[in-house]
């Protein structure tokens, strides 16, 4: 969650934390379904709400 809430692409977040795109895929869905959120950008507006995300990191 804390990096889309710094706004990485799938792509990106497969590069950075060396998983499959589809492990992305999966964990995403899966913090949507688990926040009620409705796309991505719930997620990270969740992120930064709660302290997973700051400016910086």
């Amino acid at each position: 969650m804390r990096l889309v809430a710094l706004g990485r692409t799938n792509a990106e977040i497969v590069a950075e934390l060396y998983v499959s795109l589809s492990t992305v895929k999966t964990h995403l869905a899966s913090a949507r379904l688990e926040l009620a959120a409705r796309n991505r950008v719930e997620i990270a507006a969740w992120a930064w709400q709660n302290g997973h995300a700051r400016p910086g990191m």
